[in-house]
């Protein structure tokens, strides 16, 4: 049974672009699957009037709220902008949750019961690639491509997180204070999970993985690219190198 008190001290950030399709369905599975629960809706702007609907069903939904800005930024900033309203509001968990329906409602109370656990750790991912874990309408190559994705990251950052692009996740707001005031984080996009898991783990962070199972998103157009991807993979390269150079 879901602790709804615990759940009070939660907010599920969703960053949204365009996403006005999805929007109230994945706002209502998430209240069902986890009762007590906050989600905050972090709009860019979008011209399809995502923000304008967020607002209208926030009206009669306390646990609902809405954060607009000025336009679309990225999701690094998108997130960061929904840890700061975190903190200023009380919360002690915050999560991250895909607008699109890539990530299932359903697994969230998973990945809730690992971060309000007695193990408290700092951030908990929800993973494609540990066992148990699963894609749902991926094709072969686009599976391996994530797997190698997160095979390099590892070779390159030595991490040992199975997924480690996964956007689907829960910290604890007090570690992001104390990160987030020891480093500055400068991606913005695809490389943003990466980056902030490679953070975590330097920074002493209790990290653990819960399988889930990602699916092609409901409905909408992907805004992830072939030049997204190799930015977030040269950043990598540039993180280790600069280590590499701090330690001679």
């Amino acid at each position: 049974m879901e602790n709804t008190n615990l759940n009070a001290k939660t907010v599920i950030a969703i960053p949204t672009y365009n996403e006005r399709e999805n929007l109230e369905w994945i706002i209502e599975e998430v209240l069902a699957q986890a009762p007590g629960i906050h989600i905050l809706i972090v709009d860019d702007n979008s011209p399809d009037g995502t923000g304008q609907l967020a607002d209208a069903l926030a009206a009669d939904r306390p646990q609902l709220h809405v954060l607009h800005r000025a336009g679309k930024e990225g999701l690094g900033p998108a997130y960061l902008a929904a840890f700061a309203w975190a903190d200023s509001h009380g919360f002690t968990w915050v999560g991250e949750f895909d607008a699109d329906g890539s990530h299932r409602p359903q697994d969230l109370p998973r990945l809730l019961a690992l971060a309000h656990g007695s193990g408290r750790p700092d951030l908990v991912i929800g993973s494609r690639w540990r066992r148990g874990g699963a894609t749902a309408g991926w094709s072969r190559s686009r599976q391996l491509l994530s797997r190698a994705g997160s095979f390099y990251v590892n070779a390159v950052l030595r991490l040992d997180v199975a997924d480690t692009t996964a956007g689907f996740r829960v910290y604890r707001v007090d570690f992001l204070n104390r990160l987030l005031q020891r480093y500055v984080i400068e991606s913005k996009g695809y490389g943003f999970q990466i980056e902030m898991t490679w953070r975590t783990r330097r920074a002493g962070g209790k990290i653990v993985e819960v399988p889930i199972t990602f699916v092609e998103r409901r409905a909408g157009t992907s805004k992830m690219s072939g030049s997204i991807i190799k930015e977030a993979f040269l950043e990598v390269a540039k993180w280790r190198i600069r280590e590499l150079r701090k330690q001679v």
